[in-house]
C-alpha cells in the first residue's frame, strides 16, 4: 500500500510536464489504459470466475463507475487547485468516505488505532491543504479563489469515488474473486467508461512524444503497477485501512511539488506532512503484545504420576 501511494504521489507533478493536455485527457489516458491492461493481464483469472463475477455484476458496475469517475474528478481538482491541494482533498476525503462505506455496508466497527491514525492523517492533510490555499495566486499551479474552492469540491468528489471503487474490489475479493480477477474486472470496465473520453479529449496526447510519454508514464507506472499494488493489500487489509495508508500520496505530492514543480510549501504545510507521517506509524507499526496474563489461559494443573495414585489408593 505504500509504495502505490509513493507511486501515486507522482501523478500531479507528471501531469505538469504536458501542460497542453487538458486533465479529462490526462485522467482518461491514466486510468483508462491502466485499467484496460489490468483486465487484460488478468483476462485468465477473470475467465475462471466469470460465474462468480457475473453473479456479483452490481458490485463491479459500481467499482467501474467509480474508476472512471475517479480520474476526471482528481485530474480537474489538481488542475483548478493546485497539486499539491487537489491530491490532499482527494486523497485525504477517502478515509472517511471508506469509514461511512463499510459502517453501512458492512457493519464494520472502526478500532480505536485506525481513528487515532486517522485523525492524524486527516489534521496533518487540512494543513496542506490550508497552507497551499491560503497562497492560491502566488505560485505555479496556484488559481483564483474561486478556481481554489471547484478544485477542492471536486477533490472531494473524488475522495467519495476512490472509497468507492475500493469498496468495490475488496467487496469481491471477501466473496471469493482472486485479487486480480477483482481489480481487473472493476478497472477494465471503468477502463471501458473511460474509452469515450479519451477519444473526445486525447488528440494532445499524439501531438508530442513529451505528451505522449507523459500518458504512457502514467497509464504504465502509477496506475498499472500502483493498483496491482493496492489489489494486493486490500485483499489483507480493511478498505478504511488501505485508504487511511494512501494518505502518503499527498505528501508525497507535495514535496515533488515544491522540489520539481516548484510550488512553495510553508511551514504549516510541512507540520501536516509530519502528522501524515505519523498516521502512518500508528497505522503500520505492529501493535504491542498484551501482557501474558491476559493472553494465556490459566494453568491447567498436571495430573498426578501413575505410582502416586497407585500407591494412595492401595495403600502401599
Amino acid at each position: 500500500m505504500l509504495v502505490a501511494s509513493v507511486l501515486w504521489g507522482t501523478t500531479g507533478t507528471a501531469a505538469t510536464f504536458a501542460p497542453r493536455v487538458g486533465p479529462l485527457a490526462i485522467g482518461a489516458a491514466a486510468m483508462g489504459l491502466g485499467g484496460l491492461l489490468q483486465a487484460a493481464m488478468a483476462g485468465r483469472s477473470i475467465a475462471r470466475v466469470r460465474a462468480v463475477l457475473a453473479a456479483q455484476w452490481r458490485i463491479v458496475l459500481v467499482g467501474g463507475a467509480g474508476v472512471a469517475l475517479y480520474p476526471l474528478a482528481f485530474y480537474t481538482s489538481m488542475h483548478l487547485a493546485g497539486v499539491a491541494v487537489g491530491t490532499v482533498v482527494s486523497i485525504g476525503s477517502a478515509p472517511l468516505a471508506s469509514a461511512l462505506i463499510e459502517r453501512i455496508a458492512e457493519r464494520r466497527r472502526l478500532s480505536r488505532r485506525w481513528t487515532a491514525g486517522a485523525t492524524l492523517g486527516l489534521v496533518g492533510t487540512v494543513l496542506l491543504c490550508a497552507a497551499e490555499a491560503a497562497q492560491s495566486g502566488s505560485g505555479p499551479g496556484a488559481g483564483s479563489a474561486g478556481q481554489t474552492v471547484a478544485g477542492v469540491g471536486l477533490g472531494l468528489i473524488a475522495g467519495v469515488t476512490y472509497a468507492v471503487y475500493a469498496w468495490a474490489a475488496h467487496r469481491l475479493i471477501t466473496r471469493g474473486v482472486p485479487s486480480r480477477a477483482a481489480m481487473g474486472s472493476v478497472f477494465g470496465l471503468g477502463g471501458l467508461m473511460l474509452v469515450p473520453v479519451l477519444l473526445a479529449t486525447g488528440a494532445p496526447l499524439v501531438a508530442s512524444w513529451a505528451n505522449a510519454g507523459v500518458g504512457l508514464y502514467m497509464a504504465l507506472v502509477p496506475m498499472f503497477t500502483g493498483y496491482v499494488l493496492f489489489g494486493f493489500g486490500l485483499a489483507r487489509i480493511p478498505v478504511s485501512t488501505a485508504t487511511t495508508l494512501s494518505l502518503l500520496e499527498p505528501a508525497v505530492a507535495a514535496v515533488f511539488a515544491v522540489l520539481v514543480v516548484g510550488e512553495h510549501l510553508p511551514a504549516l504545510g510541512w507540520t501536516g506532512i509530519v502528522l501524515v507521517i505519523a498516521c502512518l506509524g500508528v497505522l503500520t507499526v505492529p501493535a504491542r503484545r498484551r501482557r501474558a496474563s491476559r493472553r494465556l489461559p490459566a494453568p491447567v494443573p498436571a495430573p498426578p504420576r501413575h505410582e502416586e495414585t497407585t500407591g494412595a489408593t492401595s495403600g502401599r
